[in-house]
């Protein structure tokens, strides 16, 4: 038990989905697993454990931003032994191509945040998905016929920007969409010895400024679920 965690050693999988909103980690636990227990009730971050296929899977939500999913990610790994954390998260797409409601693999993640200075390389360190949960991903949606983009995205420190045009330079890097948490999943795996991958539905454009609604987001974007739960 840590002090945003209230649960005991055995009570959450190896594997663990995470959102950035409690109620999609409740969507997720009862719409999907079976045999369901709550592990986690602190600050209202819920979190469950059950069974997907046979496979004991737990899922979490983590709030937003970077300092929010530093803390449940290093307990998570360092405290109750988790090897393999998923983020199942929304984002704001830059590119024409990428679609509201597309599907994203996160392969590395830009950021504007300081999260890496902790760690004092001498250099600019880039946080990265783990190759082998990518891969299986992957399969899995190739076995749904779930199409997905894949590539680099923008975790920001910002919601709202002074500056409402700055995305566009992230934009022409190349980078596919914005959201606030997978850079420091990254890092804490990558310091911390575990795996780690970000999956993504695409939730509002910046291009287009279409947009979904929150009880769309909390219920709606099952397909990056799914393909999520088959890495138990």
């Amino acid at each position: 038990m840590t002090v945003h965690i209230n649960a005991k050693k055995g009570d959450i999988a190896e594997t663990i989905l995470l959102p950035g909103d409690p109620l999609r980690a409740k969507f997720i636990a009862d719409t999907f697993l079976e045999d369901v227990k709550c592990f986690n009730t602190v600050r209202n971050m819920l979190g469950f454990t059950g069974n997907w296929n046979d496979k004991a899977i737990s899922v979490m939500g983590t709030g937003m931003g970077m300092p929010s999913i530093g803390i449940y990610s290093h307990e998570l790994i360092t405290e109750f032994g988790v090897k393999n954390l998923i983020r199942v998260g929304s984002c704001g797409s830059f590119q024409p191509h990428v679609k509201v409601r597309d599907v994203i693999f996160g392969l590395s993640a830009s950021t504007n945040s300081r999260f890496a200075h902790q760690f004092d390389t001498p250099g600019t360190y880039a946080p990265t998905a783990d190759f082998d949960l990518l891969m299986k991903a992957k399969a899995e949606a190739d076995r749904l016929e779930i199409p997905v983009h894949a590539g680099n995205i923008l975790s920001s420190d910002i919601f709202y920007d002074a500056n409402p045009e700055a995305w566009r330079k992230w934009a022409r890097m190349g980078v596919l969409a914005v959201e606030m948490e997978a850079a420091a999943l990254y890092l804490n795996a990558a310091y911390l010895g575990a795996k780690a991958l970000v999956i993504l539905t695409v939730s509002d454009s910046l291009v287009t400024k279409e947009a979904t609604s929150s009880e769309e987001r909390e219920r709606t974007f099952t397909e990056m679920m799914k393909i999520a739960l088959s890495l138990a």
